[in-house]
């Protein structure tokens, strides 16, 4: 019998030979694919996530761990495609205009995936209006903006007001090592979130609202 509770302990440990071995075996068992990833996938990645931030863990291991999800997501992938599962909600996630950090970025992205969200990436670099016009094709719920820099927060500021300018009801969510709660109070952000593992949470709770 396929064991869910040990395919999310393999993902917790980063061992994406068992990830995969157990995805695989749970599908051939006819597991609905829909539990392969809530019961599986993302039951560990949500420990994952409590660990990381408790400080129990660091950055290389959630790496590690999201890498083993990607894999397990590989297969399972055409089974939820072909059960009709969909993610929870569509994210737009980038690094804003004139700042090219990316790490912080891609980590907030493998934990909204990990969280069975689709995230769709728009890079590095990225101007206000390609974050509404991105939001607006992918009929995106949530805005996710990232900055590493003092001198490149104020485009967040400018991606909220183009979103709102634009009429594009997508929430927005802002975070990196300079922001603050109090910013994205002032810039009229919908959340803040002060690292990737909270960034999941806030963004469940934008949906649910």
């Amino acid at each position: 019998m396929a064991d869910l509770a040990a395919l999310a302990d393999a993902l917790i440990k980063g061992d994406r030979n068992t990830v995969s071995k157990l995805t695989k075996q749970a599908l051939d068992e006819n597991v609905s694919p829909k539990d392969v990833l809530e019961k599986g996938l993302i039951a560990g990645m949500d420990v994952v996530g409590k660990r990381f931030k408790a400080n129990e863990i660091y950055v290389p291991e959630v790496l590690i761990a999201a890498r083993a999800m990607k894999t397990g997501m590989e297969i399972l992938k055409p089974a939820l495609e072909k059960a009709g599962v969909r993610p929870v909600a569509k994210v737009v996630l980038g690094t804003v205009k004139g700042d090219l950090h990316d790490i912080g970025k891609n980590l907030v992205g493998m934990m909204l995936t990990g969280g069975g969200l689709e995230v769709v990436d728009i890079g590095t670099d990225a101007p206000p209006d390609k974050f509404v016009q991105t939001c607006r094709d992918q009929g995106a719920k949530v805005c996710a903006m990232s900055a590493l820099l003092t001198t490149t927060m104020p485009q967040m500021a400018e991606v909220v007001k183009a979103l709102k300018g634009a009429g594009v009801q997508t929430k927005t969510i802002i975070g990196g090592a300079p922001v603050t709660q109090n910013y994205a109070d002032e810039i009229g952000a919908d959340g803040y979130a002060p690292d990737a593992a909270s960034a999941v949470d806030v963004v469940r709770e934008l949906i649910a609202a």
